[in-house]
């Protein structure tokens, strides 16, 4: 499921900015960025990050930076290389007969004595706790919009769910009558081959009967009825069902492709192959949830 979280905090002198996002994936992958000096707790941040999340796969940005008010700039003298400026222009005013001395402003105008750096941010310090709640804050916000997701993803396996039923019940309905069906067509054709001649009955009712058990569907059926009562009830219960619908929706898949295979009727195939396109459309919108 796709979603977003941000959450920000100042703690200990430090801005710190958590940003986590998610995009769909069959299993939980975490995608952790952290500054090298809070790699020591990377480990604690991936156990939160597991206990609020199931499936996804998951980007986590922490950023730290200087608190606002703070300075981020450091002046930085080089006295070593002051030293040797006032060493040589002392030399060199002996050497042409002018005094030695050297004024200050002189030698903090000279190129690398005086210079600006930007402050390291060091949060090697930081506890654990305080990135804690504040990545906390950020998956807060992150499933929420996941669960904003999840709510209209339920709804549409609910309408599919209550399509499939419905070709289903037309496939039940329709098994009782495919065996008189086959046996009159069997009769016609037997018919149409013979002419006048006598049939015999007794061969047309045992091929009548081979065709029957090659046919029958009532256990796949039985089985469908069981999972798609499963499947409604997951639904309804909600929280993180994507895992046990994936494995529900391949057991459907496999009744229905063996209604097809069996099927020697038009419109039950017709209703097997309807069925079939809408668990390919389930199980799509099943791999997008949590």
């Amino acid at each position: 499921m796709t979603g977003f979280g941000r959450a920000e905090a100042v703690s200990d002198g430090f801005a710190l900015t958590v940003e986590a996002r998610s995009v769909n994936h069959r299993h939980l992958d975490i995608a952790l960025r952290l500054p090298r000096a809070l790699a020591a707790i990377e480990m604690d941040a991936r156990r939160l990050i597991q206990s609020r999340l199931e499936r996804g796969r998951i980007d986590v940005t922490v950023q730290v930076g200087p608190a606002p008010g703070q300075a981020t700039q450091q002046i930085r003298v080089d006295a070593a290389l002051a030293a040797q400026y006032v060493e040589q222009a002392r030399a060199l005013g002996r050497a042409v007969g002018l005094g030695e001395d050297v004024p200050l402003s002189w030698v903090l105008e000279r190129s690398g004595v005086v210079r600006t750096e930007e402050s390291e941010t060091s949060a090697g310090g930081m506890a654990w706790p305080a990135l804690a709640e504040v990545l906390g804050r950020a998956l807060d916000a992150l499933v929420a919009c996941r669960a904003t997701e999840g709510e209209a993803l339920g709804a549409e396996l609910a309408a599919q769910h209550a399509a499939l039923r419905a070709q289903v019940e037309a496939i039940t309905a329709r098994t009782p009558g495919a065996l008189a069906r086959y046996q009159e067509r069997l009769r016609e054709r037997i018919g149409a081959l013979l002419g006048d001649v006598a049939v015999d009955e007794g061969r047309v009712l045992t091929e009548v009967a081979i065709w029957a058990e090659k046919t029958d569907v009532r256990e796949e059926l039985t089985r469908l009825g069981a999972h798609l009562e499963q499947l409604a009830l997951l639904l309804e219960r909600g929280g993180a069902v994507g895992r046990p619908l994936d494995f529900l929706i391949q057991e459907l898949n496999r009744e229905v492709n063996t209604i097809a295979s069996k099927a020697d009727d038009l419109e039950l195939s017709q209703a097997a192959l309807a069925a079939k396109g809408i668990i390919e459309k389930m199980r799509e919108q099943a791999q997008n949830l949590e």
